[in-house]
This record gives structure tokens, C-alpha cells and sequence, in this order.
């Protein structure tokens, strides 16, 4: 049987010969995108063969790969078939450096836990209740040892939360990339993948276990006992709360999409595999829809949306777009499928928010500018990037507005007429020199943003509102933290009337976890504003076909002031923004603004 091995990281794996290194690099649990599932379409599983190794595999698809990258090693692990031994040397950027957005807006409570404690001095016991009930008697005075963690379990990412239960303090925070994306990008994914005799365990063990590593870890860094903590709060979409719980999400695949789980209930921790207190429970926060889950019903609490007056649109932009409208305290709730666009998953160059991913683009003069995360050289674009590099082109006259390449390159000004070159035969768009858009990638784009749009624009039919009459628009979730409100309107995801009107408010799923371990009153609260909610099921709306088939369009340009491409011109917009200026200017400057420093380029 051949055997795998993955450098540096030190993994094995063997495999039957014959098998894919994909299959390899899942029985190893290698992290890699593989955002296609294997079947050979995205070209992003690239890893690199030893010399002794490339006699022993067998290439069946080398997608996007160059006769130079063939002749250095470079295979897909999806398109490799292992006939003997082999060592893979993986990619060196992996999940280092990787940003996830942990923080958000959150509500001031009182603090009073649904977690108590009383000390019965008579017998020398420590009585612990949750929400009244009885869970546990410890020995001796345990009363100022109690613990509770906030989950935010997303499809991409998870991030977690130590709180100190008697001050309400966050004592740590933790984050990492949700195990199961090798099985999937996108929620529908993990639901075909569940519904497999063997798919649901698998799925439950991989996140549970990442859950517990975190807790883990959150628990050593604070040099607490596990034992100490007695409750674990998860919000997340509902395919992810019906993974963490070990119930199958098949019915999330066919309509009419009705969840098994309902949350607002309690499972015991040790039954899913958390390491926590022997009575410690997992608390699931109501539900919303089959598509409208426990990370919209934490938001809607962090932002005490039903309380805000006039019209707000609350929107969590992800592989998911999930929306609630409220009026005056009216409630209803949607969810498209965006696809994993936004994450740059299906994007050729797509990468995550990690070093080097391009998260800015802005248009200087006739051409445009970068900036990349941690000022590395670009490796790729991630969502924010991705969405800045389409807007510019779309206001340079680049892309028009059926989403076309231009048709006639002659007429863009020099610098845009050099970017727009072959690349495969085919043309692209080239931000830098190893990372482009092709024609396919703006569809991509194209087919998300048009998604999200239709969902805004049939919320706001069905109440009988035109966007003028939304009086603000709060924009959550990791990628909607980092998106430009600017690219969100230019791109038509977001209508102009929403120009000046677009709030970010960051990771409100982990907040409103917090919330719900801090404050027994807000869990009451929660239940009553879910019940109310009315969940709008697109699929069945007679015209959301004809809105999302509008909303593919771009809208005509908007053109913001230009940035003079001239030397002493400060193009960053915020002190943690670099833009790098085009080479042809050796004179020019940038002006990192948070240091007050200044990189020649």
C-alpha cells in the first residue's frame, strides 16, 4: 500500500494505489482548499512532488497548471493518482496568518447568568442550576469558579470565547478554520455530505473536535480546569447547528427545507464530544428556517434589532446571504444562496484573508492600486479584494455593465490596456503578476451579488418599500466586517440609496452568544422575537427569478474622485491600509497612516 507523506507538516497517510493524494490529504487531515469536492473544476488543490516522487504518481487533470509548474512538481492532489510512495511538500502559506474577525457589537445586560451557584454551608456542597434546574453538587465552595464559552460556528470559520460567568469578563478568545471545508465550500455541501451513511459522523466528529480543541486551548491559556466550565453556547447557520448536535440535515436539502432541530434546548456536552464539566450543556439558540439559523437569531439579539425604529436592513454576506428586515419592530427573515464567491473560493486566484491576499483595490489616475494583508506580496484576492477589484473595473470601464470583459480594448487608457492580456488563450484582468480575473470569475461574482441583491429587493417588495425608504443597512459577519460599503453599491449588490446609510457590525453571532451566557433574560427575549419573525421563503416568491435575473447587471458607473497618481499623495483610507502604486511611478510614495511611516514603491 503506498503511503503519503505531507512535508513540513509531518503527516502520513496510506492509500489503496491507485487513490487520488486528495483522498491522501483527507485521511491525513491535511488542510487544503478543495473547494470543488474533488471533481477537478476550481484547480486550487496545488501542492508541489518531490523529484524521487513524480515517477509514482499519475497526473489525470493538471487544470490551470503551466508546462513550468509541471516541470517544477506541481500537480493537483484531486487530479494525482499515487502508484507508489510519495512525499507532497505543501504550499507554504496554508492557514498562517489566516484573519478571522472575532468581535462585533454587543448589547450592554445586566449580568445575571443563567448558570448559578449557591453554596449550602450546612452540608459543605456547591449547588449548581441552569435556568432553574438542577445540574450538579460539587464539594466545597465553588461558587467564584464558573465558566461559559460563545461559539460562532461558521460554515468557513469558528471562533470561540472563554467568559467568566461571575464577571462577565472575557477572559480569552480563540479562532480557526472550520475542518469540514475539505468536504465542501457551501452549506449545501455539507448537507449532501451528511446525508451519506457515514457523512453525518464524520462531519459531527471533525467539528466537534475542532470546537474542543479551541476550548481546549482557551482553558489552558486562562490555567482553568475544564471541569470549571459548565455551559457552551453555538450559534451558526442551521446546517452547522444541526452538525454540531449530531442530527442529520437531510431535510435542509429538499423543500420544503424544514429543519429537525429547532433550537432553544439544551444536549449535554459530553454526548458531542466536549470536554467540559461532567453536567456542562450546549445551549442552541432558536432557529429561524432551514436557512435562517442560530448566527441571525444571536445578531438580531447583539444588535437588539426589533427595538430599532423606522427600517433596517440587517444582512450577514457570506456563502449564505441571510437578511432580516425590520419595521418598527416587524420582523421578517430570508437567505440566499450566495455560493462561496464572496470567501474567493471559486475565483481562480481566490484565496482566504490570510498573507498576501490582496483585501483592497482602489483606481489611481488610469489605473488601479493594491494593498495586501500584512503588506505581503500578492498571492492571491480574497472576498474584500475580490469585490474592490470587479467595482474598479466596472467604474474604468473595464467590465461593462452585462458583466463583459471589454470588447474593445483599444480604447482603455494605457495602464488598463496592459492589464488586460491572455492568460490560457483566454483574457484576464491582471492585478499583479501571478494573480487575475478571468471572464469566469466576474460570472462568479456576477451570480453572487445578484443573489443577495434579489433577496434585499423581494424583502423590500413584499412589504411594499422601495430602497429609499430603508433608513439604514447593518452589514455583519467576518467578510462584511472588511468589505468597501463604496464596492457594495458600485457592484449593485446594495441599492444607491443605501450610499452614507451602510453600518458594519462586525461578528455578531459570537456577541450574541456572549449575550445569551450572560443574561438569562435575554434568552426569554430571543425566544419571543424569533417567534414572531415571518420567514420568507424565496423559492416559492413568483418573482424572484425575474429580480435576481435584474440584479445580474452592473449598475452604470459611479466613479469616485479620482487619486492622482503623483508622488506625496496619500492613498490609504484607514491606518491599517497600504495601497502600492503602479511601478511605472519609481517616485511615488504611499503613506502607511497608522505608523506614519512612509514605503517608497
Amino acid at each position: 500500500m503506498p503511503v503519503v507523506t505531507f512535508s513540513p507538516a509531518g503527516l502520513h497517510a496510506e492509500i489503496a494505489p491507485g487513490d487520488s493524494l486528495l483522498d491522501a490529504a483527507r485521511r491525513a487531515r491535511v488542510r487544503l482548499e478543495a473547494p470543488c469536492n474533488g471533481s477537478g473544476t476550481c484547480g486550487k488543490c496545488r501542492v508541489q512532488l518531490t523529484p524521487a516522487s513524480r515517477a509514482r504518481a499519475r497526473l489525470v487533470t493538471t487544470r490551470d497548471l503551466t508546462p513550468t509548474q509541471l516541470s517544477d512538481g506541481w500537480v493537483l492532489l484531486c487530479g494525482t493518482l499515487a502508484e507508489g510512495d510519495l512525499e507532497v511538500v505543501l504550499p507554504g502559506a496554508g492557514e498562517r496568518g489566516l484573519r478571522i474577525l472575532e468581535d462585533g457589537v454587543r448589547r450592554d445586560l445586566p449580568l445575571r447568568p443563567p448558570l448559578d451557584k449557591q453554596f449550602d454551608p450546612v452540608r459543605r456542597v456547591t449547588m449548581v442550576t441552569l435556568e432553574g434546574r438542577p445540574l450538579a453538587e460539587e464539594p466545597g465552595d465553588s461558587t467564584t469558579r464558573s465558566y461559559g464559552v460563545a461559539v460562532d460556528v461558521g460554515t468557513t470559520t469558528l471562533v470561540a470565547s472563554l467568559l467568566d460567568l461571575g464577571t462577565g469578563a472575557r477572559v480569552g478568545a480563540a479562532s480557526a478554520l472550520n475542518p469540514q471545508v475539505r468536504h465542501g465550500q457551501d452549506v449545501l455541501s455539507r448537507v449532501q455530505f451528511a446525508s451519506r451513511p457515514d457523512g453525518l459522523a464524520r462531519l459531527h466528529g471533525e467539528l466537534t473536535a475542532e470546537i474542543d480543541r479551541l476550548i481546549g486551548l482557551l482553558a489552558a491559556e486562562a490555567r482553568i480546569p475544564r471541569r470549571r466550565i459548565y455551559e457552551v453556547v453555538v450559534a451558526g447557520n442551521t446546517c452547522m447547528m444541526h452538525l454540531v448536535a449530531a442530527v442529520s440535515p437531510e431535510s435542509l436539502g429538499r423543500f420544503p427545507y424544514t429543519p429537525a432541530l429547532k433550537g432553544d434546548e439544551h444536549r449535554p456536552a459530553a454526548d458531542l464530544g466536549l470536554r467540559v464539566a461532567g453536567c456542562g450543556q450546549v445551549y442552541f439558540p432558536p432557529l429561524i428556517s432551514g436557512f435562517v439559523g442560530a448566527d441571525i437569531t444571536a445578531g438580531l439579539l447583539a444588535t437588539d434589532l426589533a427595538a430599532w425604529p423606522g427600517t433596517t436592513l440587517f444582512v450577514d454576506i457570506g456563502t449564505n446571504g441571510e437578511m432580516v428586515l425590520a419595521r418598527d419592530g416587524r420582523l421578517q427573515a430570508t437567505s440566499t444562496a450566495a455560493g462561496p464567491a464572496f470567501e474567493g473560493m471559486n475565483i481562480t486566484c481566490g484565496m482566504r484573508a490570510a498573507a498576501g491576499a490582496i483585501e483592497r483595490v482602489r483606481h489611481v489616475g488610469d489605473d488601479i492600486a493594491i494593498a495586501t494583508i500584512d503588506d505581503a506580496a500578492p498571492a492571491g484576492l480574497c472576498g474584500s479584494g475580490l469585490l474592490d477589484a470587479v467595482a474598479a473595473m466596472v467604474e474604468l470601464g473595464v467590465v461593462d455593465g452585462s458583466g463583459r470583459l471589454a470588447r474593445d480594448p483599444a480604447a482603455l487608457p494605457p495602464p488598463l490596456r496592459a492589464r488586460l492580456r491572455p492568460r490560457a488563450v483566454r483574457p484576464a484582468f491582471f492585478l499583479a503578476d501571478e494573480v487575475w480575473l478571468s471572464q469566469g470569475d466576474i460570472r462568479q461574482v456576477q451570480l453572487a451579488k445578484a443573489a443577495v441583491r434579489a433577496g434585499i429587493d423581494t424583502l423590500l417588495r413584499r412589504n411594499g418599500l422601495v430602497a429609499a425608504d430603508l433608513d439604514r443597512a447593518l452589514v455583519a459577519g467576518s467578510f462584511g466586517a472588511h468589505v468597501s460599503p463604496h464596492s457594495l453599491i458600485a457592484l449593485g449588490l446594495f441599492p444607491p440609496e443605501l450610499e452614507g446609510r451602510i453600518t458594519h457590525v462586525g461578528n455578531t453571532a459570537r456577541t450574541g452568544a456572549e449575550a445569551l451566557l450572560l443574561n438569562a433574560e435575554a434568552r426569554a427575549a430571543l425566544r419571543a422575537v424569533t417567534a414572531r419573525i415571518e420567514s420568507v421563503e424565496l423559492a416559492t416568491d413568483p418573482h424572484f427569478t425575474d429580480s435576481f435575473v435584474r440584479a445580474m447587471a452592473f449598475p452604470a458607473p459611479r466613479r469616485p474622485p479620482p487619486i492622482p497618481a503623483a508622488a506625496g499623495i496619500t492613498l490609504v483610507e484607514d491606518p491599517h491600509e497600504r495601497y502600492h502604486l503602479p511601478r511605472r511611478y519609481p517616485d511615488a510614495e504611499a503613506t502607511d497612516g497608522g505608523a506614519g511611516r512612509r514605503q517608497a514603491l
